[in-house]
């Protein structure tokens, strides 16, 4: 490109950001925007050396870089203002916008957030040799968040492909950055962990071109990630409406005198453009501007019909396979591992990783032998860096893997929450299907003797909260082979919650039956003096009790409900007709807020003229879990608990009985 180029897409740029504050000022935009004025080189001199093959992900400032990948004005401002015809249909916004058909894979509203997904897409691009690479832009702030060092550790572990670019505007938000570092360079921090890192001029599109040449040829090389710390300005707010009281006014001069038009426009004066040619570029940009403002300003709003579309897949619920054919014994340990072994055997695009599960096996021995079978290029450790594990599943599988990743110990999911939640969660809604993230995550949980408070606990209810999320519990060595190949198979990410407690559980496995879907509640015992609702380890204990209560002459039914993001209702309603109106829930998680409190309220919103008692809750005190077993006895719910409650709802059902007669 020459610097008329340049100096065209710099303007663009500034001209669009410009805008689209005043169209905030006139209402026409909701909520807040984070422009990018002052910082438009680095966009625009990265973007020339990046090709077809490769991806971006940007902050929340990104509109510079959409239009820099060759985003459309019209979509872009479209999806700024939040229409219809934006290029996510008004779900991003501002700060939250994606185009994979562009390159961008999406703006991160959480700042950091974007480098361990970056890191999946580079891991992606290496595993399945497309050539390309990852480039992930941050800001200065950003050096700070426990993410990004994960990420950065986890490249350089695996020398991916990957550029990271810190636009270093001087503020972290509203916080100057030298309050908070105590080096001169941000690209000190990358430097220590080995990887290339480079201090540039950010407000050069030229140099910026430069030094990406460089980092994108070490990246296709092999030779790993590379860091650059892009010096640039910022000369507006942090956000549209923030009127920069902390900011002085010598900082503010500075960065004016400094910003990329004002010294481009002065490099080509002095190259002999002459100012009109100048002049006509900015005076075509505008006339382009108006138009699109005019058009996008005619666009309609989204319909809120809609509003519910894309959270996950349409999953085919009209059948529940996972048993038939010949059956092996296995424990419920080497079901998983079975399971494993035959989605790695019968698709390329899998790759099994987290800490500990490539050589040594995992802690519990579940993916033992995998390395060895498939390679470390399918089964692999990482570094303990939750963030970067589960943030790199998303990028990868936004990227044609298919990974399954552990999570040591449940509790440890807290430390990473946001790449659930906040990214895994939200690919295909924001991008209405156009993108997915078909990502296993197998995590154990549960108390069992000795575990202590950190060690114990039980996240289902706040897993199966999340929309976008499919949550599965398995109790059975069948159920885990089946639900872990339903999990791999699916095109939405999946949390597999396993129990240690049910490892060394021996049962049958049908190793050749169909997959099933990621849905569906399965019986274990029928009765119609009341059923009980469970999942996971509490399902052996409500088969226990249904046994003393069958010696009492009560029969109870007993269904174990399996996956609990998306619930199976049909099942639901079975149970309460089977049960004769009286439902009993059984979990192991504390009673508040546990996933028993959604079964109790959806069977009484959608049954209540066929119960004939409330739903009864048999749970955890809300209470820490102490390590000591005897302490423990005190407060995991046992099968003795589930008869006591069960008794009560059958006196209702012996008082139902004598009033028919």
């Amino acid at each position: 490109m020459t610097d008329l180029d340049d100096y065209r897409q710099l303007v663009t740029i500034r001209r669009f950001e410009e805008r689209c504050l005043q169209l905030g000022r006139d209402g026409v935009i909701a909520g807040s925007m984070h422009p990018c004025l002052g910082q438009e080189a680095i966009p625009v001199g990265a973007m020339q050396v990046l090709g077809e093959r490769d991806r971006l992900l940007a902050t929340y400032r990104g509109h510079g870089w959409a239009l820099a990948c060759g985003v459309g004005i019209d979509e872009l401002l479209a999806e700024v203002c939040q229409r219809a015809n934006g290029v996510n249909g008004g779900r991003g916004g501002s700060a939250y916008l994606s185009s994979p058909r562009h390159r961008l894979l999406g703006e991160n509203s959480i700042v950091g957030a974007g480098l361990p997904i970056g890191a999946g897409v580079a891991l992606a691009a290496e595993r399945l040799g497309t050539g390309g690479i990852a480039v992930v832009s941050i800001g200065d702030g950003a050096m700070s968040q426990g993410s990004v060092h994960e990420a950065l550790v986890f490249s350089a572990a695996n020398k991916l492909p990957l550029v990271v670019i810190c636009e270093n505007n001087g503020l972290a938000e509203m916080t100057p950055v030298t309050l908070t570092r105590l080096t001169p360079d941000l690209a000190d921090r990358a430097a220590g962990y080995g990887i290339p890192a480079e201090v540039v001029d950010g407000c050069d599109p030229e140099s910026v071109r430069v030094a990406m040449e460089a980092a994108v040829r070490r990246a296709r090389e092999g030779g790993g990630p590379t860091f650059l710390e892009c010096r640039t300005v910022r000369l507006s707010g942090h956000y549209n409406k923030d009127i920069e009281h902390y900011r002085p006014a010598a900082d503010r001069a500075d960065a004016e005198a400094r910003e990329p038009i004002t010294r481009l426009r002065a490099h080509l004066l002095d190259e002999g453009v002459p100012a009109g040619r100048l002049d006509e570029i900015e005076a075509e940009v505008d006339r382009e501007l108006d138009a699109a403002t005019a058009r996008v300003l005619a666009m309609a709003e989204p319909d809120p019909a809609g509003a519910t579309d894309h959270v996950i897949a349409e999953i085919a619920a009209d059948r529940l396979s996972g048993r038939g054919g010949p059956a092996t014994e296995l424990t419920y340990q080497r079901a998983v591992n079975l399971a494993l072994r035959d989605e790695l055997t019968a698709r390329p695009e899998v790759v099994v990783y987290g800490e500990d599960v490539g050589y040594a096996g995992g802690i519990f021995g579940v993916s033992r032998g995998l390395q060895k079978a498939f390679g470390a290029d399918r089964v692999f450790d990482t570094p303990i860096a939750e963030s970067a594990i589960l943030g790199s599943a998303v990028g990868a599988a936004m990227s044609g893997l298919r990974p399954v990743v552990e999570i040591m110990w449940g509790d440890f999911l807290w430390v990473a929450f946001d790449q659930l939640v906040n990214q895994a969660a939200n690919v295909r809604y924001v991008n209405r299907g156009a993108l997915t993230a078909p990502l296993v995550v197998r995590l154990q949980q549960g108390a069992t003797p000795g575990s202590c408070a950190q060690h114990s606990q039980s996240l289902e209810a706040v897993l199966a909260h999340v929309p976008g999320l499919i949550v599965g519990v398995s109790a059975t060595p069948a159920d885990a082979y089946a639900m872990t190949r339903a999990a791999v198979a699916s095109p939405d990410p999946v949390i597999l919650v396993e129990a240690r407690e049910l490892y060394q559980n021996k049962g049958e496995v049908f190793a050749t039956a169909p997959t099933e879907p990621t849905y569906g509640a399965r019986w274990h015992r029928r009765g119609d003096a009341l059923t009980i609702v469970t999942w996971g380890p509490m399902l052996h204990r409500a088969l226990a009790a249904a046994d003393t209560l069958s010696r009492e002459g009560v029969e109870a039914g007993v269904l174990d409900l399996r996956w609990l993001n998306p619930i199976d209702d049909d099942a639901l309603a079975e149970a309460v007709r089977a049960g004769g109106g009286r439902v009993l829930v059984a979990h192991e998680a504390n009673r508040t807020g546990g996933f028993g409190a959604e079964i109790a309220a959806r069977v009484t919103e959608q049954h209540f003229d066929q119960l004939v008692a409330p739903v009864a809750r048999v749970a955890a005190p809300d209470t820490r879990i102490p390590a000591s077993p005897a302490l423990q006895r005190g407060v995991v719910p046992d099968a003795d608990q589930i008869v006591a409650a069960a008794r009560g709802l059958a006196a209702a059902h012996r008082a139902t009985a004598q009033v028919a007669r």
